[in-house]
């Protein structure tokens, strides 16, 4: 079977939360999976407390309850230790970098944690799928793996499930490279400024990817409507989201102070 080429570790993984909205929900549980250049692996699976109750409807799709979590620790307990073990590592999953990537930094950053994606290479096995095929994780383990997958949303099943259906992603097409850093363009999409992908690079300008202001230039909305800044400041944006208007706010003030000076 075809194995990826690795120069560093790369770390597969998955979260299940108590929904899907980067700003507003907790993970409940996490699994990952770090396989070394020379092919070993290893495993960090936690329940966690999400200190929020978990909606029935999503009780529903991972099966894990409130009181399954009750005693588990809280994110901010165990965030060092995974911030820790995910160092020097590339990252990959499947929708991870629509969902699993914006929702670990936002977990990390509540935590008082920085973090910085950008240095590493980060593969979405679902973009691939897609791209080749367009299906479901548990159709994409039927299509290329031909097995079903058992206990789906489950964190650790569907975390080995995402690295089989890579491997097999590579047996079968051969025209993808097995090297990471070509995997993470392939399946990186368009170039995001924030993980949640509120503000993307277009000609390497930041410009806003939502509401009215869609397609325009973000230092360019903040000079003719200052408070728009305020007003996503305010709003329920993601840490990550705020964290970067800032950034660029910051550089339109110390810009205007060299042109004075």
């Amino acid at each position: 079977m075809a194995q990826l080429s690795l120069k560093r570790p790369i770390i597969f993984f998955d979260l299940e939360a108590t929904g899907v909205d980067h700003a507003k929900d907790r993970i409940v549980e996490l699994a990952m999976v770090k396989i070394h250049p020379d092919g070993k692996r290893d495993t960090l699976t936690r329940r966690v407390n999400p200190g929020i109750p978990i909606p029935q409807e999503v009780v529903a799709i991972h099966g894990i309850s409130d009181e399954d979590v009750k005693d588990a620790p809280l994110f901010k307990q165990i965030a060092h230790q995974v911030y820790d073990w995910m160092k020097n590592c590339d990252l990959a999953g499947y929708n991870s970098n629509k969902f699993d990537i914006p929702l670990l930094a936002e977990e990390l950053l509540r935590a008082g944690i920085e973090i910085d994606f950008t240095e590493r290479s980060l593969i979405d096995v679902q973009q691939i799928f897609f791209k080749m095929e367009a299906r479901t994780l548990s159709a994409a383990y039927r299509f290329y793996c031909d097995k079903e997958l058992e206990n789906a949303h489950s964190a650790e099943a569907d975390v080995n499930a995402t690295i089989d259906v890579l491997e097999s992603q590579l047996d079968r097409y051969k025209e993808l490279a097995q090297d990471v850093k070509t995997l993470h363009i392939f399946t990186g999409g368009e170039e995001y400024v924030d993980y949640a992908r509120r503000m993307v690079l277009k000609d390497g300008h930041p410009v806003f990817n939502f509401g009215k202001y869609k397609g325009r230039k973000v230092e360019e909305v903040f000079t003719q409507e200052p408070q728009y800044y305020d007003w996503m400041m305010q709003a329920d944006f993601s840490l990550h989201t705020k964290q970067k208007i800032s950034e660029i706010l910051n550089r339109m003030k110390l810009k205007k102070l060299n042109s004075r000076g």
